[in-house]
């Protein structure tokens, strides 16, 4: 099953006539969107550094395919993605763009997960835990994750073991995260923020998800969700924004990719959230605005972009010049900033997050492959 996901062409609520219509959902985030936007304008101080991350929903198999095509589709991305990568500027430690590959649990097959395991080890990538269900019990949903946490580590090497458990990232498919959806589509789960914090989810990376109503209304922001008390669905609604030196204040941490609007010439603008999609590729406008919404905690930015990589639709682009692109574009908008920039996995992303809110300086991402290479 695939995420559905198209902002750039997200329907809009008719209003009367001659009235402007907004974005479908918009009454979810379009005032938090405003309230960031002057709170960043009274900012005292700009960003010194700035963590890049792009998390792939990467559904090789997707909607009715077959693991021969999603081969196909993974040894697209280990001809072409380490070239992508090797030729692109290198960051402030020396190193190369990343690449976060979440795999669906329900799309798993040993084949397809050594390939991509093959570019982790390459140094230009990393994998983390992706989800799509339904009508989905306690139970179940304990044996899907730690089963596929166990293959993934075992059987490739991958995903981190600390304190006795294992650690992952998580994004939930067709975003419905929490049982978020009006109708209960795509989850079913009450209860699942708790759930991903005992099974050893380290940061959900799910937000945003305009223009679906599973959004939740802090935007633009790093924070901390804790369970609702009485288990009721969209416990990420709210939360507690995460500060430099605050430390742990919730139950999970969420990381947001940017959310805002964008004219771009346009009479009407178009919504913006991040995604690198193939009739939505990076432009140096697009580039701008992410630096502008990103989240920032002390004098750190956090941008998380997201993709759909391995589908048809956009697949091509990104491989060809979309990726290229776009880490030229945040070199140089970003030295023209005056910022360090630093290209990081989500794991790498969240390494940074974790150590400015418990009052440490972030370790330059060089050191920490040094550190994860024996995982």
């Amino acid at each position: 099953m695939s995420d559905v996901h198209a902002p750039w062409a997200a329907k809009t609520r008719k209003g009367p006539p001659n009235s402007m219509s907004l974005p479908r959902n918009a009454e979810i985030w379009l005032l938090p969107y405003l309230k960031d936007k002057v709170r960043k304008s009274l900012r005292p101080a700009k960003p010194r550094r700035a963590w890049v991350t792009i998390t792939d929903h990467y559904e090789p198999i997707g909607k009715q395919g077959t693991v021969e095509g999603a081969l196909r589709r993974v040894a697209q991305w280990q001809e072409k993605w380490p070239k992508v990568a090797d030729n692109a500027p290198r960051d402030a430690a020396g190193q190369c763009p990343q690449h976060t590959f979440f795999y669906p649990q329900e799309e798993y097959d040993r084949g397809v997960v050594d390939g991509i395991a093959e570019m982790v080890r390459l140094g230009v990538g990393d994998v983390e835990v992706h989800l799509h269900h339904k009508d989905e019990q306690r139970d179940s949903f304990i044996e899907k994750i730690t089963d596929f946490c166990r293959r993934l580590r075992n059987d490739h090497g991958l995903l981190r073991h600390r304190d006795g458990r294992t650690l992952f990232g998580f994004i939930h498919g067709n975003w419905a995260l929490d049982n978020s959806h009006p109708d209960g589509k795509f989850c079913g789960l009450n209860g699942e923020i708790a759930l991903l914090r005992d099974l050893g989810c380290y940061a959900d990376f799910t937000m945003p998800s305009i223009p679906s109503p599973t959004q939740g209304r802090v935007v633009n922001q790093i924070y901390w969700c804790t369970n609702n008390r009485d288990n009721r669905p969209k416990s990420f609604d709210q939360g507690v924004v995460a500060t430099a030196g605050g430390g742990r204040q919730g139950d999970l941490l969420m990381i947001t990719g940017p959310v805002g609007l964008r004219f771009g010439g346009r009479l009407m603008p178009r919504v913006e959230t991040g995604e690198l999609a193939g009739n939505d590729m990076p432009t140096t406008s697009r580039v701008r605005r992410w630096l502008d919404l990103a989240p920032v905690i002390g004098e750190d930015l956090f941008l998380k972009l997201h993709t759909h990589g391995a589908a048809d639709r956009s697949r091509d682009q990104l491989l060809n010049t979309g990726l290229a692109n776009l880490f030229s574009m945040l070199a140089e908008e970003a030295d023209q900033r005056g910022i360090e920039i630093h290209w990081a996995t989500a794991w790498q992303m969240y390494q940074a997050v974790d150590a400015l809110i418990h009052a440490r300086s972030p370790v330059p991402v060089s050191e920490n492959l040094i550190a994860e290479s024996s995982r």
